[in-house]
């Protein structure tokens, strides 16, 4: 006769993991940020800040020679480059070019834009006698856009709210707004709130997938006819978070 041990009673249930605080971002120092368009006013200006704020920053032109004068203009380490070689050595790579642009210069790097993170900050718009107003592109959005002419890259959408007059003024230490970061992946948009995050004065705040690009490029007209009227430099601030 053989005798056999009661299974153990169960223990009590595991406790829930704790959330994850939404603002533990990842350390971004050590990536190189590419900036397609880096010779215009929004990126140069943004490849300025990423640039003084300790990140190596590689600026983009059609020409490398123009870029490469610009970069030594602004100063900080920065590099210039042609598109294609900004594209081949950067980790992240975002795309400032003209909306007329976009999708030319996206298609000609598809490739060497594979498998990276690219953050769209382009805003379609348009201007008649009555000011600015948004334009939607047949994908959506301009992120949308990008997203379906790079298959095989990451695609955020970040940026797009910010000064250009401010982003180049040297005199300025710190820039009091919020950064709107859409993405598909978690771990994509963190990154990029993470590199927001190093410019002084400013934050990274999650604002919903790719399908809510549009709203997001289209303020720019409303912050637009704001800064004519009030002679101002809107930005954003969200509240509460």
């Amino acid at each position: 006769m053989t005798s056999s041990t009661p299974p153990a009673p169960p223990g009590p249930p595991a406790a829930p993991r704790p959330a994850k605080d939404p603002w533990d971002l990842p350390d971004v120092s050590g990536l190189v940020v590419g900036v397609l368009g880096g010779t215009g006013d929004q990126g140069r200006g943004l490849a300025y800040r990423l640039a003084a704020a300790g990140q190596q920053v590689i600026i983009g032109s059609r020409a490398a020679d123009r870029a490469e004068a610009v970069a030594a203009e602004i100063g900080h380490g920065v590099q210039g480059a042609d598109n294609a070689d900004c594209a081949r050595r950067s980790d992240v790579v975002i795309v400032a070019v003209p909306w007329e642009g976009h999708a030319k210069t996206l298609e000609s790097l598809r490739e060497e834009l594979a498998g990276k993170l690219v953050v769209d900050c382009v805003n379609p718009l348009g201007f008649d006698k009555k000011g600015a107003y948004a334009l939607k592109p047949e994908e959506g959005s301009a992120a949308e856009q990008a997203a379906a002419l790079l298959p095989d890259s990451r695609v955020a959408a970040a940026f797009h709210h910010l000064s250009a007059v401010l982003l180049k003024d040297t005199s300025i230490a710190e820039i009091d707004t919020d950064v709107m970061v859409l993405g598909e992946e978690r771990a994509d948009v963190e990154i990029v709130q993470a590199l927001a995050g190093r410019i002084p004065g400013m934050r990274g705040v999650f604002a919903g997938r790719l399908r809510n690009a549009h709203q997001v490029e289209s303020l720019v007209a409303n912050l637009i006819s704001v800064n004519r009227r009030y002679k101002a430099h809107a930005g954003l601030r969200v509240t509460d978070v």
